[in-house]
């Protein structure tokens, strides 16, 4: 059964389309992953998918509930963490959950079984008197994962759930997410532009220029880039690309003074390739495809890390969020 249903959604922001006629399913109990680089379309899409912003074509259906036409049930049915802290940091985390509570109207004795087992769930129990100002990064993070949690919604939305945190804090977080779907039995639909937690994702839509040019497992994507990689560099940078397209038939990705070539077999490629090429390679190197590859297939370029825009962006949805509840 689909939890979520779109059918050609459109979002112009006057000449500018943000989001071209994107249409897909994501289905009950799924890590579903939009993956794609700032300006995509990313957040305009999970914006309208949340009742933020009104779509200028298409329809879409969440939970069952008309994204225009019942909006508040739409709402009630989700829990949504922005990519940019929501949290009132004047507040101790428990105090967060009690807003949370009350502003969706939870019985008292529900709200305080639930705030209980999700703060144990994401190990903030013991510091739930804390001012949230003292939480780490990693700390405020998890807490704004379980305050989404708090009203049981069907599905929860996370746009950029661990950007900015380290590697280790990153991890971590991707933990409790992939916890979720069995303990919740909730419906996951994210936003990333992190190439190595988009494998996570049970199917990943990489969205590009407002359009979605790809959507599939983690693993029959990366079947597109067929065969091996070979990364290298060269003193010459020019004349070895000229020379690999002339002698070799390949076309080659460029990417901060890095060649990257698709060859079926790079175990055998290697050596004749170094023999043909001769000193002016400085150094070379094999490996699978990954979803950067994809990426640069499909796209022709990598993804970039995500700008301050795309932050303003996300807390002016934010603002709307609390106003509209």
């Amino acid at each position: 059964m689909e939890t979520i249903e779109v059918q050609g959604l459109s979002k112009q922001f006057g000449a500018l389309t943000a989001v071209d006629g994107v249409s897909f399913t994501v289905g009950r109990g799924e890590v579903f992953g939009f993956l794609g680089p700032n300006g995509a379309g990313k957040t305009t899409t999970i914006s309208m998918l949340c009742t933020l912003l009104r779509p200028t074509a298409g329809r879409a259906w969440v939970n069952g509930f008309d994204i225009v036409t019942q909006p508040r049930e739409v709402r009630r049915s989700i829990g949504l963490t922005f990519q940019d802290p929501s949290l009132d940091v004047q507040l101790t985390g428990m105090e967060n959950m009690q807003f949370h509570s009350f502003i969706y109207d939870i019985p008292r004795q529900d709200a305080k079984r639930r705030t209980e087992e999700l703060l144990n769930m994401v190990e903030l129990w013991d510091r739930r008197h804390d001012l949230v100002r003292g939480y780490s990064g990693g700390m405020r993070r998890r807490l704004e994962i379980a305050r989404g949690l708090l009203h049981q919604p069907r599905v929860l939305f996370l746009d950029e759930p661990t950007l900015g945190l380290d590697p280790q804090t990153r991890d971590h977080i991707w933990t409790y997410i992939l916890n979720l779907r069995q303990r919740e039995q909730v419906t996951i639909f994210l936003t990333t532009h992190y190439m190595d937690e988009a494998e996570n994702c049970d199917r990943i839509a990489i969205i590009d220029q407002g359009q979605i040019v790809a959507l599939d497992t983690p693993s029959n994507l990366k079947a597109l880039v067929r065969g091996d990689i070979v990364d290298l560099r060269s003193s010459n940078e020019e004349e070895t690309a000229r020379q690999v397209e002339s002698l070799f038939g390949l076309s080659v990705k460029r990417e901060k003074g890095q060649l990257s070539l698709e060859v079926p077999n790079g175990e055998e490629f290697i050596p004749q390739f170094v023999r043909a090429m001769g000193p002016e390679i400085q150094s070379i190197g094999l490996r699978r495809p990954t979803l950067d590859d994809v990426f640069i297939k499909l796209t022709g370029r990598a993804i970039r890390d995500e700008g301050g825009s795309q932050k303003d962006e996300m807390a002016r949805h934010a603002r709307l969020w609390m106003r509209n509840r």
